[in-house]
């Protein structure tokens, strides 16, 4: 009973070993064909182009000797045929931004100038914050705005005639990489998941199961991380963000002119200028000067009374009483 007991844990133990062996072997072959996916499917895109473009022109060839054509026709008649099927051009994905900064007398003409603007050209205000003065009247507005990407540059220019320009600035970013890359990404986790969740199915033992949902999980939440950056992604590139900033104009009237006289009239008038520059520079200096005027009294005249007493000679009492 003891031989045969162990010899049961031994085919158990040794069972469960080839099961944990056999899921990670299946698991790495996933994440190595996770990997490749991207490429295989290029690859097999490529190699289908190329046996399409094969057969059809093996097709043509065949044609051309079954209707006996005529050899010495000129050459340039099949150009069209020896240049071959062109590639089509990849569709670019760019991330377009701008900014532009308005000033008018009326604030909010000028931000309903605006709407009508971003009307027109199916897009929408997604953001907005205004500024009112003392008077409550609206003194500043600032405006974020969405509108198609193929619209961009004429919304621009649109909205740079809107009142008067202060400043407006554009920029893109080329991501077209990223988005192809993004999404071969997607499609292989999403691959990698239902491959993984074929072995979930299959498996028996507890261990097996615990581990696999683990994978499972941790390779959901890489797939949803990507989804969100792919839907960021074609948020960014189907719509174009414009800052929009209204502030009020200032606006300064022009003083008429006056007549300036001549002759005469021109020399008094110059001299009555002349005459109270020069009573405003004495009249400045006579100001900056009497308060040391008033101390130098203060000060002084106590000092010169001290010193006149002793200048006045003293009385002859002694010679007076000897006569």
């Amino acid at each position: 009973m003891t031989l045969t007991a162990t010899r049961s844990r031994t085919a158990g133990l040794l069972t469960g070993l080839v099961t944990a062996l056999t899921m990670t072997a299946l698991l790495a072959a996933c994440s190595s064909s996770d990997s490749d996916s991207g490429g295989d499917a290029v690859s097999g895109e490529a190699s289908s182009e190329t046996s399409s473009d094969s057969g059809g022109s093996s097709a043509d060839s065949s044609a051309d000797t079954s209707s006996g054509a005529d050899r010495s026709a000129p050459q340039g008649d099949d150009s069209g045929a020896a240049d071959g099927p062109t590639t089509p051009e990849m569709q670019r994905s760019v991330i377009s931004s701008g900014t532009v900064s308005l000033a008018g007398e009326d604030v909010r003409e000028t931000r309903r100038d605006v709407q009508r603007v971003v009307d027109a050209q199916g897009g929408e205000i997604t953001d907005e914050t205004t500024e009112t003065d003392s008077d409550g009247d609206t003194s500043y507005a600032r405006m974020v705005v969405r509108v198609p990407s193929a619209k961009f540059g004429e919304t621009m220019s649109a909205l740079e005639q809107v009142g008067v320009l202060r400043s407006s600035d554009r920029g893109s970013e080329d991501v077209t990489t990223q988005v192809i890359d993004n999404g071969a990404r997607v499609r292989a986790q999403e691959a990698s998941l239902r491959r993984v969740e074929l072995l979930l199915a299959d498996a028996r033992d507890l261990k097996d199961v615990i581990w696999i949902e683990s994978q499972l999980t941790g390779r959901q939440a890489e797939l949803d991380s990507l989804k969100s950056q792919q839907s960021w992604l074609a948020d960014q590139t189907s719509l174009s963000t414009i800052t929009v900033d209204i502030s009020t104009q200032q606006v300064v009237e022009d003083e008429p002119e006056e007549e300036r006289p001549t002759g005469f009239l021109a020399g008094l008038d110059g001299g009555s200028k002349a005459l109270g520059a020069v009573v405003t520079v004495l009249s400045t200096v006579l100001g900056a000067l009497l308060p040391f005027a008033a101390v130098a009294l203060v000060l002084g005249l106590p000092v010169w009374l001290v010193v006149r007493r002793r200048r006045t000679p003293a009385p002859r009492v002694a010679a007076d009483s000897t006569e």
